[in-house]
């Protein structure tokens, strides 16, 4: 109970540090000018600090004065004068980088304010530099420290207000009070801003990956179904003809060229070590009869219609399009090898897609997880549009979606 008491107390004194200072907007961070550019070793000009060095400055050069003005009549020393003066100042220039710091110099240099006071009988006029230097730093410390912290040095500074001012230090306890509410209000909203944004991020970054995935199923299970089936009939086409057999090979080693090229264009997205990214454009309609033709080249007998201008048409419906047929015909390898399959794309208002395949004429590869067929109803949805699958009667597969145009780009 003891220990729970006076940790905190221990941290605002001795062990305690502040959270780091929260980026500075634009506006507060301008980059520095170029006459200073070559002087200076900074990028940019933080305001924020500029303004309480000139304040520190402001400060110590008033309170200097004062002193000098009330030690006329009984000069002191020079050093002393100063080192009030820089206990009343210099904690403002330092509560930016360094708040919990700066509290703690300016609770440490305190006696010497009091002493002063003494030697001038009780005057306190220059106290009023000090009032303001504690406001600020005791905000900053609000902002910036841990909520076991900012209750001990609300305390100790009550403690040391009533020290300094006795009986009228009703007012300035009440001054610091507000104060202390106010920076930790501050500090809670932006804790609740940071933690949303850092969701909001964390969200943004699980639906690229769930996009890199789909994309990355796409493209593996499409090509490896044409390779793993060109691999099967090729030796069997070439019936132990050399130029047949290194032609299917040859093919073969086309293909698995082209799904290490599309591979690349997903992974383009993420940035390389130096930062860079690549800027392959992504597959659309353009490439419909490549899809065909390799899909044939696999067994199967594919019948294509189109109708409708299909020029045009938004990046993202052309990609989710693509990558549709591209699954259905995939699974149509995989599950009804050597089957006919009909492709039919519509644009009327939306683009309606239509996939349809008849029974296996030999036997087919086991059911997978369904992957595929979530991917291609993600897509759908994320669009706005629909997607509607399932077999047919007699045999068959049939995949049916429909892709809106408007608010695609």
């Amino acid at each position: 109970m003891i220990s729970a008491v006076v940790q905190p107390f221990r941290l605002a004194l001795f062990r305690g540090e502040a959270d780091p200072a929260p980026p500075r907007s634009r506006r507060l961070r301008p980059p520095m000018p170029g006459l200073l550019r070559g002087l200076l070793p900074f990028g940019h000009l933080d305001l924020v600090q500029v303004a309480d060095l000139l304040l520190a400055w402001a400060l110590f050069g008033t309170v200097l004065s004062d002193l000098t003005n009330l030690t006329e009549a009984a000069p002191q020393p020079m050093w002393l004068l100063c080192l009030t003066a820089t206990g009343l100042s210099l904690p403002v220039a330092l509560r930016d980088r360094w708040p919990l710091a700066a509290w703690r110099l300016a609770l440490a240099l305190l006696p010497s304010a009091l002493w002063m006071s003494h030697l001038l009988d009780g005057v306190r006029s220059f106290m009023t530099q000090g009032a303001i230097m504690c406001l600020l730093v005791l905000y900053s410390v609000a902002v910036r420290c841990d909520r076991r912290i900012t209750p001990a040095v609300w305390a100790i500074s009550l403690v040391a207000a009533w020290f300094v001012l006795g009986e009228s230090a009703v007012p300035a306890g009440i001054a610091l009070s507000v104060v202390v509410l106010f920076g930790y209000n501050v500090r809670v909203r932006r804790s609740a801003t940071l933690s949303r944004d850092t969701a909001v991020e964390e969200r943004s970054v699980l639906a690229e990956r769930a996009r890199i995935a789909r994309e990355l199923h796409d493209v593996v299970a499409h090509h490896l179904s044409v390779i793993a089936i060109q691999a099967e009939a090729v030796p069997l086409e070439a019936g132990g003809d050399p130029a047949r057999l290194d032609a299917g090979l040859a093919q073969i080693r086309g293909l698995s060229l082209e799904a290490i090229k599309e591979l690349r264009q997903v992974l383009g997205v993420l940035r390389d070590e130096d930062g860079r990214t690549d800027t392959a454009p992504a597959p659309g309609l353009d490439r419909m009869d490549e899809l065909v033709a390799n899909a044939r080249t696999a067994g199967l007998a594919v019948l294509e219609k189109r109708s409708g201008e299909l020029d045009g048409l938004p990046k993202a419906v052309e990609v989710s399009a693509y990558r549709i047929v591209q699954e259905s015909l995939s699974n149509a390898m995989r599950h009804a090898p050597g089957s006919t399959v009909a492709v039919e794309l519509v644009r009327d208002g939306g683009l309606r897609i239509r996939v349809t395949n008849g029974p296996a004429s030999r036997p087919g590869g086991p059911r997978g997880a369904g992957h595929g067929l979530l991917g291609m109803r993600e897509r759908a949805s994320l669009l706005g549009g629909s997607l509607e699958t399932g077999p047919m009667e007699g045999g068959g597969f049939e995949v049916k979606a429909v892709l809106p145009l408007e608010g695609a780009s």
